[in-house]
């Protein structure tokens, strides 16, 4: 088991490398003398690293060894890591980050498959939690955690605090990691691997754009356009072509997951779920420093106490699931997550921050409640040969999720703040009425988990692959 471990101490620094940088992008573009849309390449690139990488993961962890996979993305992790470091300007900080995001890509779907591979179906709930752990923790404490280094520090210490840990992770690697399942040899299909990068990859930078274009009314840039048009149009394309490879059995992302219906539900939920995750990690940050004042360390503060709760809960959520099925976590936890969601449609630039917190805490719960099951149900409905597959289509619904939301929610806010600026509104009056407009639109989109919860069930303690043809 000390694979596992491993695997999630490297996917937690992964995860966590991924979520400091924007709190950090201010300081950059002071550093590096560039302009806003300039920096916000940073989390745009990695972002749109991971939407290229991960589709692919299915392939990469049938066809080469664990060790292999585990090895290859923690030396690029690391060498990204050691690049932006040292980058003296921007161009190669991007480059840095590029090369972590390549790395950072494979390590999750690489940790689920493994524990599908070799955890008995019975204890899988206690496992899944300590991969939610590392999916909320990471996120959650990465902001408190830049807000802390940047008070006291260089940008560049996020990387020199993190590059350590990293070659540590890797030298362990080298010396514990074992290879684990059997691997294909089927040839990689470029065609597919191109479809996919325009598709996921358009798709994700259009979502990242929406909003982009400014003025009091916001909008959709011309760039945001074309980028949604083409990530749809090579989507479809990538789509036919795996329908076709599967007749071979050689697609890159099988898609023949999709015909076992509790994992369609879960990915389906997990897909809302992520986007309520997500979505408020994006918008949270702007009301407390925008609208309530806080600053940056603080407005991270906000959010640790619910991050450690939702750390906490993960292996315990674990053994619940393991003997209770996913029910009786999965409808309490959703209607956390819709209820908390509705609570900060409500919050001013009045409201006390003690108030944030228990509101962050209620939908760190439900997130701890939601996670492990939609994980272990989802993928446990399908068979051994799937795992790898249905990893990768989890991971790539929640970064694809996570941007639409991000997107979605800071563009109803940036409008409306600009509007109301333009109108002689002050910004924490006129931004107040954004987060109010966001958090709802969230909050209704949440209520869709609630009724799917009922739906999904746990599988059979070995679920039968779904059918080949």
């Amino acid at each position: 088991m000390r694979v596992i471990w491993l695997l999630l101490v490297a996917a937690f620094v992964a995860i966590l490398n991924e979520t400091t940088m924007s709190i950090a992008i201010p300081h950059l573009q002071a550093d590096l003398g560039i302009p806003p849309e300039q920096g916000q390449w940073f989390t745009s690139g990695f972002m749109l690293t991971m939407a290229v990488v991960i589709p692919t993961t299915g392939f990469i962890i049938e066809r080469f060894t664990t060790r292999q996979v585990f090895l290859a993305a923690m030396i690029a992790f690391s060498l990204g890591t050691a690049i932006a470091l040292v980058a003296p300007g921007f161009t190669l900080l991007l480059v840095g980050r590029i090369v972590q995001a390549a790395g950072t890509g494979i390590m999750m779907p690489l940790l689920m498959t493994t524990i599908m591979n070799v955890v008995p179906s019975r204890s899988r709930g206690r496992f899944m939690g300590r991969v939610g752990l590392v999916i909320s923790f990471g996120p959650a404490i990465g902001p408190t955690l830049s807000g802390f280094i940047l008070d006291i520090a260089s940008w560049r210490w996020l990387f020199g605090i993190i590059l350590p840990i990293a070659l540590i992770a890797l030298l362990l690697g080298a010396k514990w990691m074992t290879n684990l399942g059997v691997n294909s040899h089927s040839p990689i299909d470029v065609a597919s691997v191109v479809f996919s990068a325009l598709g996921f990859g358009g798709l994700v930078y259009g979502l990242s754009q929406i909003g982009s274009h400014g003025g009091a009314g916001g909008g959709m840039s011309p760039v945001a356009i074309v980028s949604l048009v083409v990530g749809v149009v090579f989507l479809t394309v990538f789509v036919w072509r795996q329908i076709a490879l599967q007749k071979q059995d050689r697609p890159l992302l099988d898609l023949r997951v999709f015909r076992a219906r509790n994992f369609v539900m879960g990915v389906i939920t997990m897909a809302v779920v992520a986007f309520s995750m997500f979505g408020t990690f994006g918008l949270l940050p702007q009301y407390l420093q925008n609208i309530a004042g806080l600053d940056s360390l603080m407005s991270g503060l906000v959010l640790l106490p619910g991050a450690v709760i939702m750390g906490v809960l993960g292996p315990f959520m674990g053994r619940v699931y393991d003997a209770r099925g996913p029910r009786t976590l999965l409808v309490p936890g959703t209607i956390l997550i819709s209820a908390s969601l509705f609570l900060y449609s409500t919050v001013g630039a009045g409201t006390p921050p003690w108030l944030i917190v228990v509101i962050q805490i209620v939908m760190s719960v439900g997130l701890a409640s939601a996670m492990t099951p939609l994980m272990s149900a989802s993928l446990g409905s399908l068979g051994r040969r799937y795992y790898s597959h249905g990893s990768a289509m989890l991971n790539t619904v929640q970064q694809v999720a996570g941007a639409a939301a991000t997107a979605l929610l800071i563009a109803i806010y940036s409008s409306i703040l600009s509007s109301g600026v333009a109108d002689g509104l002050s910004v924490p009056e006129a931004g107040q009425s954004g987060t109010h407009l966001a958090f709802l639109i969230a909050a209704i989109v949440a209520i869709v988990p609630v009724v799917l919860a009922f739906f999904i069930v746990k599988p059979e303690e070995d679920a039968p692959a779904p059918s080949a043809h």
